[in-house]
C-alpha cells in the first residue's frame, strides 16, 4: 500500500485513540476473521489487502513504543524510526495467542523458520510394593530393582551408529514440518519421514537398533517411613524415564500394600485387639502381659470387669507418617464362659452361684446394666 494512501490505524481497527491493548487485540481478531481471504472467495484480492492492512495496524498499535511514535508523528514517525510498516514478525506470539494455529502467519508472510525440537519431560513410572505389617509399622529402608528405559551409551541417545551421526531430513529440509497450500494460507504438519525431529539416522546403532534407548535394571534405595498403610504413594523425584530431546526425567511412584496383622486391627493410627479372660480373672481382677507393637505390654484388668470393656494404652499405636504423633492401643476384653466343667469345678461354681443373687428380669432402660449390654451389642 502506498504511503500516501495509508489509512489511520485506529480507523482500520475501528477503535478510539484511547483504546486499551485488550480492546485493540479484540478489534484485530474481529477484523482478521472478517477479511480472511478463505472467507471471501469471491473477492480474495481485496480481502488480502484489507487483511494485511488490519494486521499492519495491529502490529503498530500493540507495541507501546511504536504506538507512541505513531500517536505523535503518524506514519512518518514509524518510518523515520526505522520501524517496518509492513507485517512485523516480532508479534508472532501475539497472533498465536489470539488465533492459536488457525492461521499460518509465518508461512503466509515469509517468516518460516526451522522447527526446534522441544525437550519434553520423561514418563512417570509406578512400582507396586508389598510390606508386612511389622515393616509398615516400624518403617524400613530397602532396595528395589526397577526396569526402565535409559539412554543408549553406545550412541549417546541419538540412535545413530557410532561415527555415522545423523543427517538433515530431505523431505522437510530439517524443519520437521511439511507445508501444504490450502487456499490463501499455508498449513504446516509434522513431517512423517523424521517424525518432526528434522534429522534422520544414517545407520542405526546396533545396540539400541536406532531407538536411542535400552531397557536397564536400576537398583534404587527406598526409605519407607513408619506408619504407612495400603494405598500410600511415595514419590521419588527424577527416577522415572529420561525425557526426549534431553528433557528432564519423570518421577517414580511407589504404591504400597500392607499385609494384615494376625490379631491387630488397624483404624488409622490406632490399633485394636481382643483379649480373652476367664470369669475368675474378670471377677477378681488381674494383670496380664498382652502383645504390643514393640514387645509385650502390661494390661491391668480391674475387679468386676464386664465382657466388652475396652482399655486403652496411650501412645502405643502406629506412627503418623505425616508427623502427627502416635496412635493408641485398644484392648477389647471378652469374658469366656466355660462350656465343660469337671465335677469339682461344677461343685465350686454351684457354691459360688448360691452366694450370688441376681434377679433374672429385663434391665431397666436407665440402668447401668442396660447401658453395658447396649455397648456390647451396638
Amino acid at each position: 500500500m502506498a504511503k500516501g494512501n495509508q489509512r489511520d490505524y485506529y480507523e482500520v481497527l475501528g477503535v478510539s485513540r484511547t483504546a486499551a491493548v485488550e480492546e485493540i487485540k479484540s478489534a484485530y481478531r474481529k477484523a482478521a476473521l472478517k477479511w480472511h481471504p478463505d472467507r471471501n472467495p469471491e473477492n480474495k484480492a481485496d480481502a488480502e489487502v484489507k487483511f494485511r492492512e488490519c494486521t499492519e495496524a495491529y502490529s503498530a498499535l500493540s507495541d507501546p513504543q511504536k504506538r507512541q511514535l505513531y500517536d505523535t508523528y503518524g506514519h512518518a514517525g514509524l518510518s523515520s524510526a526505522g520501524a517496518a510498516q509492513g507485517f512485523d514478525h516480532t508479534v508472532f506470539q501475539d497472533f498465536h495467542d489470539i488465533f492459536g494455529d488457525f492461521f499460518g502467519f509465518e508461512d503466509l508472510f515469509g517468516g518460516g523458520r526451522r522447527r526446534r525440537t522441544r525437550a519434553q519431560r520423561g514418563a512417570d513410572l509406578r512400582y507396586d510394593m508389598t510390606l508386612s505389617f511389622e515393616e509398615a509399622s516400624m518403617g524400613v529402608t530397602t532396595k528395589i530393582k526397577l526396569p526402565r528405559q535409559e539412554y543408549c551409551e553406545a550412541c549417546n541417545g541419538t540412535g545413530a551408529k557410532k561415527g555415522t551421526g545423523v543427517q538433515t531430513c530431505q523431505a522437510c529440509g530439517g524443519r520437521g514440518q511439511l507445508a501444504y497450500q490450502q487456499g490463501f494460507f499455508t498449513i504446516t504438519r509434522t513431517c512423517p519421514s523424521c517424525q518432526g525431529a528434522g534429522q534422520i539416522v544414517r545407520e542405526r546403532c546396533p545396540e539400541c537398533r536406532g531407538q536411542g534407548r535400552l531397557e536397564h535394571e536400576k537398583t534404587i534405595e527406598l526409605r519407607i517411613p513408619p506408619g504407612v498403610d495400603t494405598g500410600t504413594r511415595l514419590r521419588v523425584a527424577g527416577e522415572g524415564e529420561p525425557g526426549p530431546n534431553g528433557g528432564p526425567a519423570g518421577d517414580l511412584y511407589v504404591v504400597l500394600e500392607v499385609k494384615e496383622h494376625p490379631f491387630f486391627e488397624r483404624r488409622g493410627a490406632d490399633l485394636y485387639c481382643t483379649i480373652p479372660v476367664s470369669i475368675a480373672q474378670a471377677t477378681l481382677g488381674t494383670e496380664l502381659q498382652v502383645p504390643g507393637l514393640n514387645g509385650e505390654e502390661k494390661l491391668k484388668i480391674p475387679e468386676g470387669t464386664q465382657s466388652g470393656a475396652v482399655f486403652r494404652i496411650k501412645g502405643k499405636g502406629l506412627a503418623d507418617p505425616r508427623g502427627g504423633g502416635k496412635g493408641d492401643l485398644y484392648y477389647h476384653v471378652c469374658v469366656l464362659t466355660p462350656t465343660k466343667l469337671t465335677r469339682e469345678q461344677r461343685k465350686l461354681m454351684e457354691q459360688v452361684g448360691a452366694t450370688l443373687k441376681v434377679e433374672n428380669k429385663p434391665a431397666d432402660r436407665n440402668s447401668s446394666i442396660f447401658d453395658k449390654v447396649k455397648d456390647i451389642f451396638g
